[in-house]
């Protein structure tokens, strides 16, 4: 079977996404002393024993608020509830048992779910605190401490979990490719990844900022094995207000780059902004394979023009991403859904494509005969050879006689040239450039 699932549940400020990146040993969930920080469910990898389980980081059950948001936030964490095999119940021994602790421990004794009761914030070693012992009254077995900041009692917890679990063989995860959801807030990211799931995994609402934590899914279908990682809108760093966003900033970050693709979503219904060109920046410069995806198709007034003209707007803003194919979407009705995924793995064909070191230097040598090198005071560009050394992107190395003559614009051409003929789109190409003298290569050549 699959990983098993265990929920971390609680009421808000216990130190749930604190104990959550403890267990899976990276720094996923966002801490902060605020309440509701975590709104979605945040999955990753924990091993103890020498198995794997999936953990789960929810948004904190706080039944005093009545609004949208926190509406949504109860529902997730329901449903956490729902899938999960064992659910770690964390309160907080300086606040000691509240009301709140008690409500919810009467929602987890209804769901039937094996329940592991962590007291986290018992920071000091030694004889529990009387206060500890209050934590019985919830009925819910022995309560076990736990100091998730220092990470004491970590695994006394973990063999709690364990031995409440069936036994399962864990079997080897195939790899995927990893697709970052990156734009500017309220573009429809989450949108887009409920739809590729077909269920309202991320949370949705008109409120610019809804989404704050990176949050990974899964997803495998007739295309392929995707990890689809839905990132917080990238706002101006003069619209970041706290601390919080600050670090929603850093988590879309550094989702980008353990990606393989960005899909980069604007909003059809608004101009393209500067921060819209930013956003594709990072993942331009990060050397990612990149897709632009134009959201929200279905609610535009369109004629035969629409969408040629928009594409105009794209070349202009994102002259320096002319290789990034566009495709025009909606998260709403599906549109065009089928052929993102087609896009997706034509892309990533292009960021991992190898090409012979002798095929390379025919094209290489076409592109010459086709347009002389530049020359800069009687000295002439000698290209002797190239070379691909990586993928992801695809990197070339060229050996030339002198690098100063081999001007951006010649770059450009050659470029080109191997994009047109190997037909790399939505990947960037990286040029290293080697100096080498003509005796020296000559040497080499009669010696190979």
């Amino acid at each position: 079977m699959l990983s098993p699932v265990v929920a971390i549940v609680g009421r808000p400020n216990v130190g749930k996404s604190t104990l959550f990146n403890r267990l899976v040993k990276k720094r996923l969930s966002i801490v902060d002393n605020t309440p509701g920080v975590t709104r979605d469910r945040i999955l990753g990898k924990c091993e103890w024993q020498g198995k794997n389980i999936t953990v789960m980081d929810t948004g904190g059950l706080d039944f005093s608020e009545s609004n949208i948001m926190s509406e949504k936030i109860l529902s997730q964490t329901y449903t956490a509830i729902d899938s999960a095999n064992v659910i770690i119940f964390v309160t907080n021994i300086k606040d000691g048992v509240l009301a709140s602790d008690e409500e919810v421990a009467e929602i987890l004794k209804r769901s039937g779910k094996p329940i592991v009761l962590c007291v986290n914030k018992c920071d000091s070693i030694g004889k529990p605190p009387p206060e500890f012992y209050e934590f019985y009254n919830l009925g819910l077995g022995d309560p076990i401490e736990v100091s998730s900041v220092h990470g004491h009692g970590t695994g006394d917890l973990l063999d709690a979990v364990y031995g409440k679990l069936p036994e399962w063989e864990t079997e080897p995860e195939d790899e995927a490719l990893n697709i970052a959801v990156i734009g500017k807030p309220n573009v429809g990211k989450s949108s887009l990844v409920n739809r590729i799931l077909g269920e309202n995994r991320c949370l949705v609402s008109d409120v610019a900022g809804t989404t704050r934590d990176s949050i990974d899914v899964r997803i495998e279908n007739q295309f392929g094995k995707y990890n689809f990682v839905d990132t917080a809108g990238l706002r101006r760093n003069s619209r970041i207000y706290d601390s919080v966003e600050k670090y929603s900033v850093i988590r879309s970050k550094l989702a980008i780059e353990r990606s393989d693709i960005c899909v980069i979503m604007l909003d059809a219904s608004e101009e393209i902004t500067e921060q819209d060109v930013r956003i594709a920046g990072f993942a331009h410069e990060a050397g990612k394979g990149c897709i632009i995806a134009v959201n929200k198709w279905d609610v535009l007034e369109k004629n035969e023009k629409t969408m040629s003209e928009y594409r105009e707007k794209i070349k202009k803003e994102f002259k320096f991403m002319s290789y990034v194919p566009t495709i025009f979407i909606s998260a709403k009705t599906g549109q065009r859904i089928n052929k993102l995924f087609e896009l997706i793995n034509l892309v990533f064909d292009s960021c991992t494509k190898r090409i012979s070191t002798g095929t390379l230097n025919a094209v290489l040598n076409e592109a010459l005969a086709r347009a002389q090198p530049p020359t800069d005071k009687g000295k002439r560009l000698k290209i002797y050879y190239m070379t691909q050394v990586s993928v992801k992107p695809p990197t070339f190395v060229f050996f030339v006689n002198m690098a100063e003559l081999f001007h951006f614009s010649y770059q450009r051409y050659i470029e080109n040239c191997i994009r047109n003929t190997f037909d790399l789109q939505g990947t960037p190409v990286n040029f290293i450039i080697r100096e080498k003298s003509e005796k020296k290569f000559l040497e080499n050549y009669i010696r190979r």
